[in-house]
């Protein structure tokens, strides 16, 4: 039995007459730790948003579990077991931390209401380190928690794949370890993680395998020793 979570397949998308994404075709392991790289407009994230529903893609399939979800809607492959979190987070201001995982909870995973939402969404604040804030207005938080708790929202869909995109953009090199730690004590859980990230050094330290997008293709795969002294991966991000 194959244990092949995400399967990418041919995956083509363009914005007129650029080209976002040309043929990228990946295939992610269950339990993996998956590192996504490459220079600003390599399309990393153009790949996540059709990956996840928020945009479709012109050509390919994607299928997740062995199921095709190329057509279905976002709510859909979260529901399925597919959470991200987003560069820029955006939470319920005029909510608190709790509140904004009862949410996810609720519709995403279709998980309980009243007492036993609030009990599960404790859980996850615990795990993400925010047990202790749960009571306070989320627009009072700072940078590093407001990024602790959109990575708590997306585990309170209880997804089997989490994509962290940029998660750790602007954060101090302790605030970088802190979240490197969440992550593995996540994938330690069973859960699958794909990192899109600019800050190399995490990128290394975390993943197993390492893919680098160039001008939406695919231009080299491998352990994160072999990736940084690629020709190609060099070039793109150093020039010739």
């Amino acid at each position: 039995m194959s244990d092949e979570l995400l399967r990418v397949g041919k995956l083509g998308k363009r914005f007129g007459g650029f080209v976002a994404l040309d043929n990228v075709s990946l295939t992610v392991r269950a339990g993996e730790r998956l590192g996504l790289i490459g220079p600003n407009g390599s399309g990393k994230t153009t790949l996540i948003n059709c990956i996840t529903g928020a945009l479709f893609n012109d050509q390919g399939t994607i299928h997740f579990d062995g199921r095709d979800v190329t057509l279905l809607p976002p709510f859909q492959r979260a529901r399925a077991g597919m959470a991200r979190t987003f560069q820029i987070p955006r939470p319920f201001r005029s909510m608190t931390v709790l509140e904004n995982l009862q949410v996810p909870l609720e519709y995403a995973a279709r998980g309980p209401s009243g007492r036993r939402a609030v009990d599960e969404a404790l859980e996850v604040l615990e795990v993400i380190g925010l047990r202790e804030r749960a009571q306070e207005d989320s627009a009072r938080l700072t940078q590093i928690d407001m990024r602790k708790l959109e990575l708590a929202r997306a585990m309170a869909a209880k997804p089997r794949l989490l994509i962290s995109d940029e998660a750790m953009a602007g954060l101090s090199s302790n605030e970088v370890d802190d979240v490197l730690g969440i992550l593995r004590r996540l994938n330690d859980t069973g859960i699958t993680i794909i990192m899109i990230e600019h800050i190399m050094h995490a990128v290394m330290r975390f993943s197993e395998r390492v893919i680098c997008l160039d001008a939406g293709q695919i231009i080299c795969e491998g352990t994160p020793q072999s990736i940084v002294q690629d020709a190609g991966v060099q070039r793109a991000y150093l020039g010739a």
